[in-house]
C-alpha cells in the first residue's frame, strides 16, 4: 500500500463533484465489476456519477444490480475522470480521445503505463475489483450488496473462479468480506462463468472445432462467419480462452477472434505457472499481466495468426 497515493485518491474523491468512471473495450467481469462497484459507491455517497464503456455490458452481465446505469457514451462536464482496469488509455475507445488526462487511474496489469494524474497500480493482485475492494472503505464509502456483487464477479471473472495460478489467501478473504455484505458467491459464480446463451454455446462450438495445437500452445479461431451463423451478438469469444484454458499439457492457450473493422482480437492464457504471456501482448501493443493478457491487431486473420504464433513462440521460449 502506497499511503500517499491512496491519501490522494480519498482527497480527491471527497472534494470531487461530477465524476465520470470508465473501463476498457470489449469489457470482462473485472472491468464491469469495477465501473459498476466504485461507481455505486460514489452514488450512494452522493456524488453525480456516469458509468461508461464503450462497448456496452455483455448480457452475461446484465444480471447485476446497477447495470442498466452504465452508458456507451459519456456526457462531458464531469471535474474527475477515473479508469479502471486499463493497462493504456487508449483500451478505453474511441469516445474518450477528446476528454483530456485521466485523473485516477486504478489498475492491477503489470504492464500498465501510469497514464493518469494520480496511478494506483497494484499487480500482485487478482483483479482491479480487488485493490477497490481493500480500499473503497478507506476512500469513505461504503460497501452495499449491489457494490460487493459487482466488485465479487470481477475478482470471480479474473481468477477464472480462483483457478488462476495468481489466487491469493487474501483474495479469498476479499471475497468473504464481500459475501458478508449479502453476496451469493454460487449465483454470482454461475451466473459470470458457467451459464450460457444459446447462440453463445453455439459459438463455442465453431470455437471448439477450429481447435489447433503446436509447441505447447492450443489455440482456437473465431471467424466473423462463425459469429453470424450462430446469432452471437457480443464481439468477443464469450468466454471460450477459459475453456481452452483447461486443456490439459500446454503451456500457453490462445483465442484469436476475427472483428469486423479488419482487426483480430488476441487473448492468451499461461496454462503453466512458469509462463508470463504478458511481454508477448505488449509486443503486439497488448497488455495483461502473467497469467492473462490481451491485445488487438489491425490486418488479415490469417497472416495475424501466423505472425502471433511465431512470436508466442519465441518470445516464450517455447
Amino acid at each position: 500500500m502506497d499511503n500517499k497515493i491512496i491519501g490522494e485518491i480519498k482527497d480527491r474523491l471527497a472534494s470531487a463533484n461530477k465524476i465520470l468512471v470508465a473501463a476498457h473495450v470489449r469489457p470482462d467481469g473485472d472491468a464491469i465489476g469495477s465501473v459498476l462497484g466504485l461507481g455505486l459507491a460514489l452514488q450512494e455517497a452522493g456524488k453525480s456519477v456516469e458509468m461508461v464503456l464503450a462497448d456496452g455490458v455483455p448480457s452475461a452481465f446484465k444480471f447485476l444490480e446497477g447495470s442498466k446505469l452504465i452508458k456507451k457514451e459519456a456526457s462531458g462536464g464531469h471535474d474527475t475522470f477515473i479508469t479502471v482496469d486499463c493497462a493504456d488509455f487508449k483500451r478505453t475507445g474511441k469516445i474518450f480521445e477528446n476528454f483530456g488526462q485521466v485523473d485516477i487511474n486504478i489498475d492491477h496489469h503489470k504492464t500498465n503505463e501510469k497514464f493518469g494524474k494520480i496511478n494506483l497500480i497494484e499487480a500482485d493482485e487478482v483483479a482491479t475489483a480487488a485493490i477497490l475492494t481493500n480500499y473503497i472503505p478507506i476512500w469513505g464509502f461504503k460497501i452495499t450488496k449491489p457494490v460487493a456483487a459487482a466488485l465479487l464477479t470481477g475478482i470471480i471473472t479474473d481468477t477464472l473462479g480462483f483457478r488462476t495460478s495468481n489466487t491469493t489467501p487474501e483474495a479469498l478473504r476479499q471475497a468473504a468480506t464481500l459475501m458478508e455484505a449479502g453476496v451469493n458467491l454460487p449465483e454470482i459464480y454461475m451466473q459470470s462463468l458457467v451459464r450460457k446463451t444459446y447462440p453463445a454455446a453455439k459459438y463455442w462450438g465453431a470455437g471448439l472445432s477450429s481447435l489447433e495445437t503446436k509447441d505447447g500452445i492450443v489455440w482456437g479461431t473465431l471467424t466473423l462467419a462463425d459469429r453470424k451463423t450462430a446469432g452471437y451478438g457480443g464481439n468477443d469469444d464469450a468466454d471460450l480462452i477459459n475453456m481452452i484454458s483447461a486443456i490439459d499439457n500446454h503451456k500457453v492457450g490462445m483465442v484469436f477472434v476475427e472483428q469486423a473493422n479488419n482487426h483480430v482480437k488476441i487473448s492468451w492464457r499461461a496454462l503453466d505457472s512458469n509462463v508470463d504471456v504478458s511481454p508477448v501482448a505488449k509486443h503486439f501493443n497488448g497488455g495483461g499481466h502473467a497469467a492473462a493478457a490481451g491485445a488487438d491487431i489491425e490486418g488479415n486473420l490469417i497472416d495475424i495468426q501466423k505472425e502471433v504464433l511465431k512470436k508466442t513462440k519465441e518470445l516464450l521460449n517455447l
